[in-house]
């Protein structure tokens, strides 16, 4: 669900669509900042309206409410972009600066990048003097630890990003702080805070990626006197600029500036709006009128406007100029699940490569301009470690009716079979699964839609095996972007057979593959970037052989600004825009 890139500049690349004209194509100087960049894109080059001017109103929406405003519960790209913008603080973060400057880490709790030992296993970091929470208390070395420990607490705060879990308990079996024996519910053995301002982690094994982890949301403090569990998400409590003045499920966030926050001791976030009112609920085609009628200035989706308003910004040189489609390195895809008969014969997941027709969900998406590049593979063009394999040959993306007529003979099921898709009802996907249940058919697959809530279905629809099983989910729409821009913060999430949890699973396909789960511990070990992105080469053609995934496009989203906002770049850690920075002209 997340995204970054590798590559320098690889999420900024230009979109030249010749057919609506050479408008606002090229971006140029901006008129009144003299140091900015306008036009078509240019947001994915530099920055636009730059501004250092504090006040106003910015005002977002979203057709659904996040997974969660639990740091240790969200997983969702855009959730992750708005907590680190506005009330989440770190021990270090990527830097809020487009191009390749915003994939650097940089400190932000922290004083400084941590010492490390030479062994590569314990690093050490000191906080800053003067950090707060917004109700003034302290933010200490032990409140960090205590925010790592809730993600171990799998069984009352499923649905966020498990990595913590995998690299610090080392054996101990922590099942978290509610169940922690510690006095001070402080257990977590490989993590020590020796004085309040120091932290040192422990590792098992060394981990070139670990520093990437310690960016995460989940890897932020929590005042423990504050933690309310589960309803934590609720009223979280802001270690940053912003703090939430009311949330009402469903309908609207409203957030003002946090007066303990201390500028000085953070040199990444601007914190230039007075307020940040945060629709919720909005229908996506009234969230592009809104947009293009400048009632709101920013779609917290990034994932670019229907297919009906794509002309009217197109075609329109003055609404062009406010647009851009940055390559967001998502793949959107669909898992083919392994416990759900028939797809537990590797031929009749085959017969589903074989009969999707990718051209006709890429235009339900948006088409080869703003939806995306036909995929082959589950590696994006943006981590190392991509190629261009192609097992069954889709780089065309028309569908290939005999080939998969023959695997649904191979199969045992010659005149085909019913199965479920799992979806949601948001955004661009409802159309996209249309399309590939109109392909199936063809091939006499008889797929039934299910749609489902968006801020359920990650975590408790298609993230529960239970669930999946139950309602008969053959196959299950999805998008992913890197959780940090290596192979290994995409990749490993989806793929590794031990990570399959009861609920909040993101390996959807249940593959448990030996040769593939080795494969990944010998990636994370090896130091050499080049040779680890080798390994994960292997990773990914391996699973494409077992089928059962089907990438159908390497993801590009037309997003639409308000012409008043300021500040406005796509970080290429997230591949939209960076949150954080936005402001708005008076």
């Amino acid at each position: 669900m997340r995204t970054g890139a590798l590559v320098a500049g690889s999420a900024a690349i230009a979109l030249v669509l010749s057919a609506c004209g050479s408008g606002g194509d090229s971006p140029k100087t901006s008129e009144s900042g003299g140091s900015g960049v306008s036009g078509f894109n240019a947001a994915t080059k530099g920055v636009v309206n730059p501004s250092d001017k504090k006040g106003g109103t910015l005002k977002l929406v979203n057709n659904s409410d996040p997974d969660s405003w639990d740091p240790a519960r969200a997983y969702y790209a855009y959730v992750w972009n708005f907590m680190k913008g506005y009330y989440v603080r770190t021990l270090l973060t990527n830097e809020s600066k487009p191009g390749e400057d915003g994939l650097k880490l940089v400190p932000d709790l922290a004083q400084a990048m941590p010492e490390v030992s030479a062994d590569g296993k314990t690093y050490t970091f000191k906080l800053k003097s003067g950090l707060k929470y917004e109700d003034g208390s302290p933010i200490t070395s032990k409140d960090i630890k205590y925010g790592i420990e809730r993600v171990f607490a799998q069984d009352v705060l499923s649905g966020g990003p498990t990595y913590l879990i995998d690299v610090l308990d080392q054996g101990q079996g922590y099942k978290g702080p509610y169940k922690d024996t510690d006095p001070a519910k402080l257990g977590l053995k490989s993590v020590q805070t020796p004085d309040d301002t120091t932290i040192v982690f422990t590792l098992k094994d060394p981990l070139s990626d670990f520093l990437y982890l310690l960016a995460t949301p989940s890897a932020g403090p929590i005042p423990q006197a504050k933690d309310t569990g589960d309803k934590y998400g609720e009223k979280p409590v802001s270690s940053g600029p912003y703090k939430f003045q009311s949330y009402d499920q469903g309908k609207k966030a409203v957030l003002v500036r946090n007066d303990q926050w201390d500028p000085k001791s953070d040199t990444v976030r601007k914190a230039l709006p007075d307020q940040i009112d945060f629709t919720i609920g909005t229908a996506v085609e009234e969230i592009d009128n809104q947009l293009l009628s400048g009632e709101i200035d920013i779609d917290t989706a990034q994932t670019g406007v229907q297919q009906g308003s794509q002309p009217k910004i197109l075609l329109d040189p003055e609404k062009k100029k406010n647009a851009d489609t940055p390559n967001t390195g998502f793949i959107r895809y669909f898992s083919i699940s392994t416990k759900v008969a028939p797809f537990d014969n590797i031929h009749c997941r085959k017969a589903v490569q074989y009969a999707t027709d990718k051209i006709t969900m890429q235009t339900a998406r948006g088409g080869a301009e703003a939806g995306g590049d036909i995929a082959t593979n589950m590696l994006p063009p943006n981590i190392a470690g991509h190629d261009d394999y192609d097992p069954y040959n889709t780089k065309s993306g028309k569908p290939q009716i005999d080939k998969a007529k023959e695997e649904l003979a191979a199969c045992g099921k010659p005149n085909g079979f019913d199965t479920v898709i799992a979806t949601r009802t948001s955004g661009k996907e409802p159309k996209t699964a249309e399309a590939l249940q109109a392909a199936l058919k063809n091939v006499g697959i008889n797929a039934r839609l299910d749609p489902t809530e968006p801020s359920l279905y990650f975590r408790s629809t298609i993230g529960a095996p239970s669930n999946v099983a139950a309602k008969g989910y053959g196959l299950m729409m999805a998008g992913w972007g890197a959780d940090f821009p290596t192979a290994y913060g995409f990749l490993s999430v989806l793929v590794d057979g031990r990570n399959i949890l009861p609920s909040g699973n993101n390996n959807y396909a249940e593959l448990n593959d030996q040769e593939i789960n080795g494969l990944i511990d010998q990636a994370k070990a090896e130091k050499d970037p080049a040779k680890a992105a080798g390994i994960w080469t292997t990773i990914n053609h391996k699973v494409m052989d077992q089928a059962v995934m089907v990438p159908f496009v390497y993801d590009k989203a037309l997003n639409y600004r308000n012409p008043r906002v300021t500040n406005v770049f796509v970080t290429e850690y997230y591949g939209m825009y960076d949150f954080g920075s936005l402001g708005v002209q008076s």
